[in-house]
C-alpha cells in the first residue's frame, strides 16, 4: 500500500501548521544553536546571533522572493500584488543567501565586527539549515528531479520505503534531489568542521568555502531538476554547462527545463566557484590574508563578553 506523508502537522482551529515550516523552523534553531558554540570561542555573547537571526531570517525570505521574481518577471509585470503572495510558492536559495549576507553586512558593520570573521562563524550554520531545509521541500513534494523507474529508488539507491512513496507524485516516481543535497550538504557541514580547525585558514576563507562547496554540489544536482529558472543563453553557454554537466551522464539523464535552454543556478554556481578560486589566490599573493581564523575577533565597540 502507497503511503504518502501529509504535509499538513496540525492544526488549531483555522491555523494550519505545516511541516515544512516546523522544518524550516528547526533548521534555523540549529544554525542559530551552531553559531553561539562556535561564537563562544570568541567570547562572542550569545545574544549577538540571537539578534542576527532576527535580522538575517527576514532578510533571507526578501532575497529569495526578490531573486524569484527577476527571473520571473514576465509573471508578475502585470500583476503587482501577485509579488508578495509568497505562501503561494517561488523562492530561492540563492536569493535568501543573498538577502541573508546583505543583512548580515549591515548588522556585523553596526556592531563593529570585520564581515569575514563573522562570516566564517555562520558558515556551518548555513550549509547545515540548508542541509534540513531541504526536507521541508520533500514533504511538499516539490523541488525534485525528472521521472525515473521505481527500481532505481528502491534497488540502486537502496532508499526506505518512506521516502520512495513520498516521491511518488500523480503515479510517477522522480529523483529526490531534496536527499541528493541534503547529503552533500552533510558532507560539506562536516569539511568545514575539519577546516575551521586547520591552522591554515585564513579570515573569509571558510564562508568561501562554504559556497564553493555548496555551489559545487547545486551545479549538478540542478541538472536533474525540473523546475529550475532559466533563460535562453548563447549556443556556446550551453555547451560549456553541457560539458562541464557530463560526468553525470553515467548515472542520470538532465531533467526537462520548461523553458530557457541555461539554468541560472548552474551559472551562478560556476561563478561562485570561479570567483572563490580567485579570491583566495588573490589575497593570498597579495598579503592580504594575513588574520587567521583562529585569531581572535575584536569588535570597534563595546560588546559584552560571553
Amino acid at each position: 500500500m502507497l503511503l504518502k506523508l501529509n504535509p499538513v502537522a496540525f492544526s488549531l482551529g483555522p491555523i494550519t501548521v505545516n511541516w515544512y515550516g516546523i522544518i524550516l523552523g528547526t533548521a534555523a534553531l540549529i544554525g542559530l544553536l551552531l553559531a553561539v558554540q562556535e561564537g563562544k570561542r570568541f567570547k562572542i555573547h550569545p545574544d549577538f546571533f540571537l539578534d542576527l537571526l532576527l535580522i538575517g531570517v527576514p532578510s533571507a525570505i526578501v532575497g529569495a522572493r526578490a531573486y524569484y521574481v527577476i527571473f520571473k518577471w514576465d509573471d508578475y509585470k502585470d500583476n503587482w500584488v501577485d509579488i508578495f503572495k509568497i505562501w503561494e510558492g517561488g523562492i530561492a536559495i540563492y536569493g535568501a543567501l543573498i538577502g541573508a549576507v546583505i543583512g548580515a553586512f549591515f548588522y556585523f558593520r553596526a556592531k563593529g565586527y570585520n564581515f569575514w570573521r563573522l562570516a566564517d562563524i555562520c558558515a556551518p550554520s548555513l550549509i547545515a539549515g540548508q542541509m534540513i531545509g531541504r526536507w521541508g521541500n520533500f514533504m511538499n513534494q516539490e523541488a525534485h528531479g525528472g521521472p525515473v523507474d521505481e527500481e532505481f529508488l528502491r534497488n540502486t539507491l537502496h532508499l526506505p520505503n518512506f521516502i520512495v512513496n513520498q516521491m511518488n507524485i500523480d503515479g510517477v516516481y522522480y529523483h529526490p534531489t531534496f536527499l541528493y543535497e541534503s547529503l552533500w550538504n552533510l558532507l560539506g557541514l562536516l569539511l568545514l568542521f575539519w577546516l575551521r580547525r586547520r591552522p591554515f585558514m585564513r579570515a573569509g576563507e571558510l564562508f568561501i568555502s562554504y559556497l564553493m562547496w555548496y555551489s559545487l554540489g547545486r551545479f549538478f544536482i540542478e541538472g536533474i531538476r525540473t523546475d529550475s529558472l532559466a533563460f535562453d543563453g548563447p549556443a556556446w553557454l550551453v555547451s560549456l554547462v553541457d560539458i562541464l554537466w557530463s560526468p553525470m551522464y553515467l548515472l542520470f539523464e538532465p531533467g526537462a527545463m520548461a523553458y530557457g535552454n541555461v539554468r541560472i543556478s548552474q551559472l551562478l554556481a560556476i561563478l561562485l566557484i570561479i570567483g572563490g578560486f580567485v579570491w583566495i589566490f588573490y589575497r593570498r599573493k597579495k598579503g592580504l590574508a594575513e588574520t587567521k581564523y583562529s585569531d581572535p575577533i575584536v569588535s570597534t565597540k563595546q560588546e559584552p563578553a560571553a
